[in-house]
């Protein structure tokens, strides 16, 4: 008997997770690896929490989340993003926007549809195109582009059995953030060709140098072919509580339930509640993507400074992307010989996808001392390697 299905055989494990291992077993290790906030969550949300606690509101909520937490997310995106989602029918409260992205791809997925995919982009768009039965086809964004995934590149890879085309903006690993322009003719090419799309918009409020959030729910004919998914991980350092949302037409966010009521019951109840308190948060927010855009100044002026080290310069998102192929060494080599000789963890670029080969992404989600510090181990291993 073959115990494993063959979908889950398809999937290979996190190759994140093995840098991770590996730093464990090493002294002094800085890493510049992990994908979630150095920050504390804002003390009104960590209040909302504790009264949660205390008032007892440790039960079941309803399988779509809270009423009231629905409704302030409505308002929310009707407000900030211009899409306008009904409460009650169109918006379900997730364990994190991980379970979002799980729920939509398994909602509209059928067997062997195409489902076109930026790459390099999140490592968890592929495999769970795979374990949704769908054919994963990978769309390259380029560096001379700042990583932006282009309507053209788009257009080139539709065939008969195209279903979907996932957006991320601002994108991780790479930080691009999507135009406006970019974004209107993407949303065409889902209309001219019947196509839904899977927006991952997690860190929307991690935008810098003016640049704008754009949602292509809020177009014309796009509202009810775009699954929007976000949550509170990121912008407000609730990597932990686990809570995400999706906004959805009716049909879809029903097709979701019949899987999020069997898999999950409901988001955290605790989450919920904490979250309520988040459009009180809107400073504590700010006040956090100030400190990640003098971080990310930091980096991308130093790393540029480095011999044989360039990288273009994010535009959101806590990554930068820096391209290593004069180092002469692949991505997971550049990776496990810097932590090894330098005591430095940073993420192999191929690890999202064949595009990000020649790459390593570097989180600035830690301290402006550490950062200086591995900059300065960073210089000294390329030095080392008497290029």
């Amino acid at each position: 008997m073959k115990k494993i299905s063959d979908r889950v055989c398809k999937v290979e494990p996190s190759g994140i997770r093995k840098f991770f291992d590996l730093a464990r077993k090493e002294k002094e290790v800085i890493t510049l690896g992990i994908g979630e906030p150095d920050f504390d969550v804002p003390e009104r949300i960590k209040d909302g929490a504790i009264r949660a606690i205390e008032n007892s509101h440790n039960h079941y909520t309803s399988n779509y989340g809270l009423a009231e937490l629905r409704e302030k997310i409505s308002k929310k995106l009707r407000k900030e993003n211009k899409i306008f989602a009904s409460s009650e029918k169109e918006i379900l409260i997730t364990a994190g926007s991980s379970e979002g992205l799980d729920l939509a791809f398994r909602t509209i997925v059928n067997p062997n549809d195409e489902i076109l995919i930026p790459s390099p982009s999140y490592v968890a768009y592929i495999p769970t195109t795979v374990l949704s039965g769908g054919i994963p086809i990978v769309v390259p964004a380029y560096e001379k582009d700042e990583f932006r995934l282009l309507p053209e590149e788009v257009e080139k890879r539709l065939t008969k059995r195209t279903k979907c085309i996932v957006l991320a903006s601002p994108n991780n690993p790479t930080g691009a953030v999507l135009r406006r322009k970019d974004i209107e003719e993407i949303a065409d090419i889902a209309i001219k060709n019947d196509l839904m799309v899977i927006s991952d918009e997690l860190y929307e409020y991690l935008i810098y140098d003016n640049e704008e959030h754009f949602s292509i729910a809020s177009l014309p004919e796009m509202k009810e072919r775009t699954i929007t998914v976000n949550g509170f991980s990121k912008s407000y350092a609730m990597t932990g509580l686990r809570l995400g949302y999706v906004a959805a037409g009716k049909e879809i966010i029903e097709g979701m339930m019949k899987i999020h009521q069997y898999g999950m019951l409901c988001a955290p109840s605790i989450s919920q509640y904490a979250a309520l308190r988040f459009d009180d948060c809107k400073k504590d927010v700010h006040a956090m993507a100030g400190i990640y855009e003098l971080r990310r100044n930091l980096l991308y002026k130093r790393l540029n400074e480095i011999k044989n080290i360039s990288a273009v310069k994010p535009k959101g998102a806590f990554y930068i992307f820096p391209n290593i192929k004069q180092s002469g060494l692949s991505s997971e080599n550049f990776a496990e010989q810097l932590l090894n000789e330098e005591k430095v963890v940073v993420i192999p670029g191929n690890l999202f996808g064949k595009d990000g080969e020649g790459y390593v992404r570097i989180s600035y989600s830690t301290s402006t001392e550490n950062i200086e510090k591995a900059l300065e181990r960073i210089d000294k291993f390329m030095g080392n390697l008497n290029l």
